[in-house]
């Protein structure tokens, strides 16, 4: 499967993704964090308001994942370039339930380490949640090492309990 990666740079676009990441995260999430935990981190982390907000005070990029025999939208994805580390943070990768486990994660992951390149970062890094086994092994099965674990206070009674993991990038041979 191939994958193509198309820039979220519209109004449309951006209210399309948040419509979107509303789905993938009420369908996923609820089964592992709970119903109110996943509403709270869709609007905070999810809605509208903050891919706008993250696009324009935290230089987030976002990109729909499509498939490139049909165009249909099988997930999304984004982040952002951590300057002060000289890698890139991959905030989200999220694909609907019908796609997950069709090479489309790879890909994406494969898109990161050209961009990672293109830019001159040492590195990627994201988090994933404890439980979130499917991950969890998705991203180990891509060359990702857990480097640390970490328990964030989100606010509203909500803990973020996540692995940081990270993939060093090997400069392409000249």
């Amino acid at each position: 499967m191939t994958t193509a990666f198309t820039p979220v740079e519209t109004p449309d676009d951006r209210a399309r993704l948040a419509a979107l990441a509303d789905e993938i995260w009420h369908e996923y999430w609820p089964a592992l964090i709970g119903e109110a935990q996943t509403d709270y981190m869709v609007e905070r982390f999810q809605s509208l308001a903050a891919i706008e907000r993250d696009m324009a005070e935290h230089a987030y990029e976002y990109w729909f994942l499509q498939a490139e025999d049909d165009g249909r939208i099988v997930g999304y994805t984004g982040g952002h370039v951590e300057v002060q580390t000289n890698r890139f943070f991959i905030s989200k990768i999220y694909l609907l339930a019908e796609e997950r486990g069709r090479g489309f994660a790879k890909e994406t992951v494969r898109f990161y380490e050209g961009l990672c390149r293109e830019r001159n970062l040492e590195a990627m890094y994201l988090t994933v949640n404890k439980g979130n086994e499917l991950g969890i092994r998705a991203y180990l099965g891509t060359g990702f090492r857990t480097i640390d674990a970490v328990e964030t206070d989100i606010g509203n009674g909500f803990i973020m309990d996540d692995y940081i993991m990270e993939k060093r990038i090997e400069p392409l041979a000249p």
